[in-house]
């Protein structure tokens, strides 16, 4: 369980979170909102990126701030919006890192059980021994997936991770976590953009404006015309298409 207790973080003046409570729980969870409204600046205080000015945030009962770095490793991992790495490394070597909270970097037999289980399930195979620079930013983004599934958490945050990725592997991957969630009972939190995306892989939907959560609920209660009308201030439908919600913007 992620709690958020009356998180707030400022930047200077701006309010980038503002006085945020949210409990969330197994499963897919996407927060969606329109530019600047806080996503990603709480994904990254719930990761531990960046301290959030007010309030406390817990992972299982533990203080993401006040407890040992190695500790909240072991069951938080996080995926940021923008990976950028000083040192050159192969994508082998990349997912073995996601092994280090857990003493290993990919050298004992359940390291190398994981990073080979990370690798067949982001289809890296074939680039397993490639440097990063010599990849597409589609095969850069699944190795960096890769390396947080790696590191076999029990919560997961991922902020875009669709970026760069084809329709193939972009549906491949939300099958993935949607599985990872079921088999596993984890929690997995992904920031998204793409709204008929959340809508048919989430479990449960964060909509954020203006550093505020508006609504946290079922697909059902918040993907409807009115609610996806406020929050992006645009004129919407909302079609049932086999079972699922479709949004068109209009």
């Amino acid at each position: 369980m992620i709690r958020i207790d009356s998180v707030t973080k400022r930047h200077g003046t701006v309010v980038a979170v503002d006085d945020v409570t949210l409990e969330i729980g197994r499963g897919l969870t996407a927060i969606i909102g329109p530019n600047g409204a806080g996503k990603s600046t709480l994904l990254s205080a719930v990761g531990r990126l960046i301290q959030a000015t007010e309030g406390t945030i817990t992972v299982d009962g533990r203080d993401v701030h006040t407890t040992g770095s190695r500790e909240i490793a072991r069951r938080l991992a996080i995926l940021r919006q923008d990976n950028h790495l000083a040192i050159r490394l192969s994508v082998e070597d990349l997912v073995a890192y996601g092994r280090f909270p857990h003493g290993g970097s990919g050298r004992t037999a359940v390291d190398r059980e994981r990073v080979e289980y990370a690798i067949g399930l982001l289809d890296l195979g074939a680039v397993r021994d490639r440097f990063l620079d010599e990849l597409s930013g589609g095969q850069r983004q699944r190795a960096f997936v890769a390396m947080a599934m790696a590191q076999d958490t029990d919560h997961l945050l991922l902020d875009e991770p669709l970026n760069n990725l084809d329709p193939r592997h972009a549906v491949s991957l939300m099958k993935l976590l949607r599985r990872e969630c079921a088999e596993r009972d984890i929690t997995i939190v992904v920031v998204m953009h793409d709204i008929n995306v959340a809508a048919q892989f989430a479990d449960d939907i964060v909509a954020m404006r203006d550093g505020r959560v508006v609504h946290h609920g079922a697909v059902a209660d918040v993907i409807t015309e009115p609610r996806l009308a406020a929050l992006y201030e645009t004129a919407v439908r909302v079609v049932e298409v086999d079972g699922r919600r479709v949004v068109l913007w209009e």
